[in-house]
């Protein structure tokens, strides 16, 4: 039986040996395995990161921009807003002028407007009482011979006149005057005050 035990302890090394050696093999296939698996997901998490810093910076980026628009449009509103409060005290100044000038310049709005030397000349309420006669009498001097006359009606502006004839009027108030430069003045006057 010596001899039976031999071959069967050497069968049995023979045997260990080789599960010795198909499990190495197996746990070196793992080892890849494992290797190969985690540089995926590595390659997976990377990408993954760097894909969600772009999105985050892109959002960040759109914000940003969109920030910068709407700071652009308040700051252009209340540019505007500027410009319009000019031309309102422009019409103001225009309205408070001194007592003389003021008939002077409304004279000569009235003369320049006149067609046929005999229209009426529509005023608001404060001017027609103030100063509506001496309006007409200056306008009458500057047409010389002219036949203004101050309109019964009393119109409802800030200032300036309107010439009317019939139902032809000529709108010399001062709203409209400083409407109609507002088209040429407005890029001056931000130059001026916003530069």
């Amino acid at each position: 039986m010596k001899g039976t035990e031999k071959i069967i302890a050497h069968i049995r090394s023979d045997a260990q040996e080789r599960c010795d050696a198909i499990l190495a093999h197996a746990e070196q296939q793992c080892a890849a395995i494992r290797s190969e698996h985690e540089k995926q997901a590595r390659d997976c998490y990377t990408a993954k990161i760097r894909a969600g810093v772009a999105d985050c910076q892109a959002r960040v980026d759109g914000m940003e921009r969109i920030a910068n628009m709407e700071a652009k449009k308040s700051v252009l509103a209340l540019k505007q807003e500027m410009v319009a409060e000019s031309f309102k005290k422009a019409c103001n100044m225009i309205v408070d002028l001194p007592s003389d000038r003021y008939v002077d310049f409304l004279a000569k709005l009235a003369a320049g407007a006149s067609v046929t030397k005999d229209e009426e000349i529509v005023l608001n309420a404060r001017d027609k009482a103030a100063i509506g006669k001496a309006v007409a009498e200056k306008a009458n001097g500057l047409l010389g011979g002219g036949k203004l006359t101050v309109s019964d009606e009393a119109g409802s502006f800030a200032g300036g006149l309107v010439l009317r004839r019939g139902s032809i009027e000529a709108n010399c108030t001062a709203e409209l005057l400083v409407e109609l430069m507002r088209g040429e003045m407005s890029a001056e006057l931000a130059k001026v005050l916003f530069e």
